[in-house]
């Protein structure tokens, strides 16, 4: 490695490093203001000056590269002289009060103008009478603090792509000077992620919510993991007396790499609100009544003891809830199949996957990204298949966005000009619905002209001739029929992605689920075993969840066919290891999945209900029967954090801990599983879900060991999950791990090989099927 002297020592560097990078990386701090590593953006502020032997000048740390030889002074008097010039210039030029600033204490240029002894300069420039943008919902723009170091453009443009904040800084055209020269936001464009306002190194950007609620110093922080979507973004909470007063993302943390969206930055009200439910609810004549935890947990647990008896475990139905912790979803279904007796238990958040579905099915269906967010940015082509990319998972969509922005080629196939469209090579209208029949046209297209992997096919030759059947139909001016995309344009995206691999696809279900959601990732999964991108890194198929932790409830066996790790409950030797494990006879019987579940109490099947987190009314197609089906229960438990509809027909409702007042583990929709912490204490009587489902199985005979949330994970989890043996609490302190991680010596899996990928081993050869409403699919 090449070689410099730093302040008399000698250090090594790798080529192409900065002094910056060079000085960093030998624990030399050198001081920056602009500086803006995920952004490449630097050279702006010149705070980072060094001083070379040789040179007439100072040169700017972060623009300047390494050089053999090279002789630096980052502490020279010359280089002191010219820092402290650049923080008086800096401090003339605006108004910065550090008594009264948000960012006291937290803000670069306080600490530079503390270490280099500068005295607050006269506020003389007419720039100090900036304005003050306090019109949008979360972010404050105080200009009169601005320092001009471009972090904000960056970080906008370049780290999220949003391009909210124009170039040059503000409309010169429109403005006259000096406001024609400020990082004026576009508010149409703007998505209020608050990026800049992570990236701005002053108080020019400052939260909203927060103003007033704590300096920096009185503020503890925790790490945790973003609720809201299968992204599981790393954050920090910011709390003070008990209270979050604001998040922040964790830099160079993965998934997210110190990016949040607007909802992981700003949705944390919930935890603080005044409705939240803080002790146990027994209705009575018609109304709620306060009661305490034993006697609200003896009445669940002789009610469900009563039902049982009189009409059998198939009386039982369970929603798990999708905003909850694993260990949460875990005992849910641990109580359901070892103390009712019943494989009833599912999940709003379940993907494709249906109750029989085994093999190369159940692993498509579980919703795993066979890849990881981070083989977005660096991907070579990207098809998108209706995924509201930028809408669902923001800062998954930026990582896309970064790749188009690189040079890759970014196909989008949706009917709606979603937010990646701007940035797409190529956009295909496909109806909703006619997916199947969309990815069937490419294949023919590539099977045709010989376009698809000949290896791949050689190894599955009776299925591949099966597809070639299959898909034979599909041409091109049937496809255009059924999906809205041209004979021209199909064969235009079959030959770019047969041009450009490794491709990844990603798609999301929408509203579809059961077998239709289904047909569509074994068709995904066709197109790309086809075309060799399975087993890849940058490849795969790759489900974008759009809520919570449903990729964790899936794995911990909230589902009716499944135990936890995806193993099958009509699987005599899963079933036997899982009956030693909770010492009873467990039903071999797949349970119902959520649609199911209301067709059996509407003919009066299942007489007892436990919800857990989910206010199912509102999100019922049709409320009303919804509503009618769960009033003609013979017993409804809810659990949750806040009054729902569906808590107001409950029985019994449990006070839930809420996301942030427990510990626990979610795992993301790239199979990352990574620890949710406790930062604040639940209100009132509030407990987690997995302590309620513990008492009441206590209640009913069934005395579990586990006492916390760590013990379930590391003496239950990991011992019967196969694809999480090496996954313990002590090695998700840091970034988590992605499964299969089969021992404690493993790191974990970014990509799937192919031998674990969906269909691995033969062809799908999925037939598209029109809607029952539309019998020709047109």
């Amino acid at each position: 490695m090449p070689t410099l002297t730093l302040n008399g020592n000698n250090i090594s560097f790798e080529p192409g490093w900065t002094i910056l990078e060079a000085a960093k990386a030998n624990g030399v701090e050198i001081p920056t203001l602009c500086h803006l590593q995920a952004a490449d953006h630097k050279g702006v502020c010149r705070i980072c000056v060094v001083e070379a032997r040789g040179s007439d000048r100072l040169l700017p740390a972060c623009a300047t590269p390494a050089v053999e030889g090279m002789e630096l002074r980052t502490d020279s008097p010359a280089v002191i002289e010219e820092r402290k010039l650049i923080v008086e210039l800096l401090l003339a030029e605006g108004d910065h009060n550090c008594l009264c600033c948000e960012a006291n204490g937290d803000c670069v240029l306080q600490r530079l103008a503390y270490a280099h002894g500068v005295k607050n300069a006269p506020v003389a420039n007419p720039l100090a009478t900036r304005l003050v943008d306090d019109s949008q919902a979360f972010i404050v723009r105080d200009f009169k603090k601005c320092v001009m170091c471009g972090r904000c453009v960056a970080a906008c443009n370049e780290i999220q792509v949003n391009m909210a904040i124009p170039l040059p800084f503000g409309r010169r055209e429109d403005r006259p000077l000096p406001a024609g020269w400020l990082p004026l936001v576009d508010h149409d464009r703007c998505t209020q992620c608050g990026e800049c306002v992570q990236a701005c190194p002053v108080g020019a950007l400052t939260e909203k919510k927060a103003k007033g609620r704590g300096r920096s110093w009185e503020l503890t922080k925790v790490r945790t993991t973003c609720p809201h979507c299968g992204v599981g973004c790393q954050q920090w909470l910011h709390v003070k007396d008990d209270q979050i007063v604001k998040v922040t993302a964790v830099e160079d943390a993965r998934p997210n790499l110190g990016m949040l969206c607007v909802k992981g930055r700003f949705g944390h009200d919930f935890v603080g609100a005044a409705e939240r439910l803080t002790t146990p609810l027994i209705k009575e004549n018609g109304g709620f009544r306060q009661a305490d935890w034993d006697e609200a947990l003896d009445l669940v647990a002789g009610r469900l003891a009563a039902i049982k008896a009189a009409h059998g475990p198939e009386a039982f139905c369970g929603v798990a809830d999708v905003g909850g912790v694993n260990e949460d979803a875990y005992n849910m279904q641990k109580f359901f199949r070892a103390v009712l007796g019943v494989n009833n238990i599912d999940h709003r958040g379940r993907a494709c996957l249906a109750p029989q579905a085994t093999g190369p099915a159940a692993a498509c269906g579980s919703g795993a990204m066979t890849n990881s967010f981070a083989e977005l940015e660096k991907a070579k082509l990207i098809l998108v298949i209706g995924a509201d990319v930028t809408e669902d998972n923001p800062v998954a969509g930026a990582y896309i966005k970064r790749a188009a922005r690189r040079g890759a080629r970014l196909i989008v196939a949706d009917p709606r000009r979603t937010g990646l469209v701007e940035h797409a090579s190529l956009h295909a209208p496909v109806k909703a619905g006619a997916e199947v029949a969309f990815v069937n046209g490419l294949m023919r297209v590539l099977m045709e002209e010989g376009l698809y992997d000949k290896d791949q096919a050689l190894k599955r030759a009776a299925d591949f001739e099966k597809l070639r059947r299959t898909v034979e139909r599909y041409n091109p001016e049937m496809v255009a029929a059924v999906a809205g995309v041209g004979p021209e344009l199909l064969v235009e995206l079959a030959h770019a992605l047969a041009t450009t691999k490794p491709a990844m696809l990603v798609h999301a279900l929408g509203p579809d689920e059961g077998a239709r959601g289904l047909d569509k990732a074994l068709a995904y999964a066709d197109l790309q075993l086809l075309l060799g991108n399975v087993g890849r890194e940058c490849g795969g198929v790759n489900l974008l969840r759009g809520r919570g932790n449903a990729q964790g409830l899936a794995d911990m066996g909230a589902l009716p066919g499944f135990y936890p790790g995806y193993q099958s409950v009509g699987d005599a030797t899963a079933r036997a290891k899982f009956e030693r494990a909770w010492g009873v006879e467990l039903n071999p019987k797949a349970g119902l999945a959520l649609p199911a579940m209301f067709e059996a109490m509407a003919r009066g099947a299942v007489k007892a209900m436990w919800i857990c987190g989910e206010d199912v009314l509102a999100a019922a197609p049709d409320g009303q029967h919804a509503a009618r089906c769960l009033g003609a229960l013979d017993f409804l438990v809810c659990g949750d954090i806040l009054p729902t509809a569906t808590t107001s027909l409950a029985d019994v409702v449990f006070p839930l801990a809420a996301w942030g007042e427990s510990d626990g583990v979610f795992t993301n929709s790239e199979r990352r599983v990574s620890r949710a912490r406790k930062a604040v204490n639940p209100p009132g009587q509030a407990k987690p879900g997995w302590w309620i489902f513990r008492e009441v199985a206590r209640r009913m005979g069934h005395d579990w060991p586990s006492q916390s949330s760590r013990e379930i994970w590391d003496n239950e989890l990991s011992v019967l999950a196969p694809a999480l043996a090496g996954v313990t609490y002590d090695r998700l302190e840091g970034d988590g791990l992605q499964w299969p991680c089969p021992g404690l010596a493993h790191p974990g899996s970014a990509y799937l090989p192919a031998d674990a990928c969906p269909g691995p081993d033969a062809f799908h050869a999925v037939e598209w099927a029109p809607p029952a409403d539309e019998p020709d699919g047109r």
